[in-house]
């Protein structure tokens, strides 16, 4: 590339170096001379040259960017596309939140009132099951309490009937019960 410039930096300085004798000259304007005009068709080949050249070296440069722009401009399409397909199912999420939220409050209702019919069944058990072992004590407490009355009304009934006998029993009376129940052991022996 350095070699291409400095070529045509030398042909330039030859041309220009060439046309400065017909450029001197003052008898006619230099642009009407024929030097002037093969210096003129020459400056156009030359920058023309370098215009094509420089568009030869730029073209795979832009070609490649337009491809970058391209392929960018694809992607970014596909992400609209993406983000557009997202912000529809965002939209359709949105719109099924009310209907979600009244499902969510009815089933949490129908949950609660679930578990208030457990926890009541659960306290009508517990309260019978109580209620069983109360009536089990009373039970058990009743039998308890009739063993002692009745210990206690045979330790009465003991006590009455010594005193009573205490009260009857005289020697005398004594004496009989007594030859009766020999009388009686004899009558068994035989």
């Amino acid at each position: 590339m350095n070699r291409a410039l400095r070529s045509c930096g030398f042909a330039f300085l030859g041309v220009l170096l060439i046309s400065l004798p017909a450029l001197a000259q003052e008898s006619m304007p230099p642009e009407d001379t024929p030097t002037g005009q093969i210096f003129r068709w020459l400056n156009f080949a030359i920058v023309f040259a370098l215009i094509v050249w420089g568009f030869s070296k730029a073209v795979p440069h832009f070609r490649g960017h337009a491809e970058d722009i391209s392929a960018r401009i694809a992607e970014g399409t596909r992400a609209r596309e993406a983000a557009e397909q997202q912000r529809r199912l965002v939209q359709q999420k949105i719109a099924g939140i009310p209907q979600e939220v009244e499902t969510m409050r009815a089933d949490a209702k129908r949950g609660m009132q679930a578990e208030a019919e457990r926890l009541r069944a659960l306290a009508r058990a517990e309260a019978e099951t109580i209620e069983r072992a109360a009536q089990a004590e009373i039970a058990a407490a009743e039998r308890t309490a009739r063993i002692e009355l009745k210990v206690v009304a045979a330790g009465l009934a003991v006590e009455r009937a010594q005193a009573v006998l205490r009260g009857q029993l005289t020697q005398e009376a004594e004496a009989a019960l007594l030859r009766g129940f020999v009388v009686d052991m004899n009558g068994s022996r035989n």
